[in-house]
């Protein structure tokens, strides 16, 4: 009888096929420090998008972006104001970010109700969020508001989200500055466990605040971090000559000598994880932004073109190849991938100026 009962048991092989009544949205949620164009980069990929055809909604979660430049589908605002929350909770801009973050966590069905619509009409929906870094390295409240909008168990709604986690790109002309973001990266995919896109923002600025030790390929793709942590630490600074390193001041190398080792494990830390890297972004270059928006399309499986993704209910099912008469790993094959050349080499060309011209002309 146990046996028997056992068997019965059983799931049924294959794919379990979803509700009819169940709608499938995608879309992105940004996030970043403070400064690393979060809001600027809402902004261009709506206008991108309604260029493109496609149906897009941005929903501010972010209570201190109080005018966003972007058309506004949903607004935190119009559940809780940050200013009335530091006035009646005495509490700083900090505290009172997350008080908020923690208070739409508690209040789902407000966030669900305005979503639903969007998704429903088949709107690509882009989450504008706030730029303190505790929100999505260590508090849960962002968390949970993405396992409750993406549990389809406990909404009408299969919501398909990636992160698009956005750094500023000259930090990379700092190599102490580029590890804290190579951790801070590492640390947000970890905490938020959701498909994870980290970019390089404004590469057509990086080159505007110092040159960099190394090719842009270095730096996107987290190469050998052991030669960052020597220029750190100041290691190589008589080795071979002349070299872009500085002048230490006074006092950095009974620095450099206390935090050298915290240094190197940090970097092996990031290196054994090899989760990190990075895309670039110039959000004002069209090519730029659809490289881009492959990848994250890539992410959330997002395919517009042969009409293997349903984004409404509302759609003639003869439209639409039925699940389970193709393979999907098909898509996954068959969707657009960059060269070596592209993602580094003429990104670097295009946005960086050349040091060898530079010195013949001087």
């Amino acid at each position: 009888p146990g046996v028997r009962r056992a068997r019965a048991g059983r799931l049924p092989l294959g794919r379990p096929r979803r509700r009819r009544s169940e709608m499938t949205g995608f879309g992105q949620l940004v996030i970043g420090p403070p400064g690393s164009g979060k809001t600027t980069y809402c902004n261009g990929i709506q206008h991108f998008f309604a260029l493109a055809g496609r149906p897009c909604a941005v929903v501010n979660l972010d209570p201190a972006n109080h005018n966003p430049p972007y058309e506004c589908a949903v607004s935190i605002e119009e559940l809780i104001s940050l200013e009335e929350v530091q006035n009646e909770l005495d509490l700083g801009p900090n505290g009172g970010m997350v008080y908020c973050m923690e208070y739409v966590a508690k209040n789902l069905d407000w966030l669900r109700d305005r979503v639903a619509p969007l998704v429903k009409e088949g709107k690509y929906l882009l989450f504008d969020l706030p730029g303190q870094v505790e929100l999505f390295t260590s508090h849960d409240a962002v968390k949970q508001i993405i396992r409750e909008l993406t549990a389809s168990k406990a909404t009408d709604m299969d919501l398909r989200l990636c992160t698009v986690h956005l750094v500023d790109g000259h930090l990379c002309a700092d190599p102490s500055k580029y590890i804290a973001a190579l951790m801070l990266s590492l640390q947000s995919m970890l905490h938020l466990e959701t498909p994870h896109v980290n970019v390089l923002s404004k590469v057509d600025l990086m080159d505007k605040y110092g040159d960099l030790d190394f090719n842009l390929e270095y730096y996107a793709d987290v190469q050998d971090l052991q030669y960052l942590a020597d220029r750190i630490l100041g290691e190589n600074e008589e080795e071979g000559g002349a070299t872009n390193a500085k002048a230490p001041l006074a006092g950095t190398r009974l620095l450099r000598k206390k935090y050298g080792k915290l240094t190197r494990e940090l970097c092996e830390l990031v290196e054994d994880f090899g989760l990190v890297n990075f895309a670039t972004l110039s959000i004002e270059d069209e090519q730029s932004v659809t490289r881009l928006v492959r990848l994250t399309d890539k992410c959330v499986g997002y395919v517009n073109a042969g009409g293997f993704s349903r984004a409404t209910a509302n759609e003639a099912r003869g439209e639409f190849a039925e699940p389970g008469t193709f393979d999907e790993r098909e898509l996954i094959s068959h969707a657009p991938s960059l060269t070596h050349y592209e993602r580094h080499m003429e990104v670097q060309e295009r946005f960086f100026r050349d040091p060898d011209a530079a010195r013949g002309e001087k």
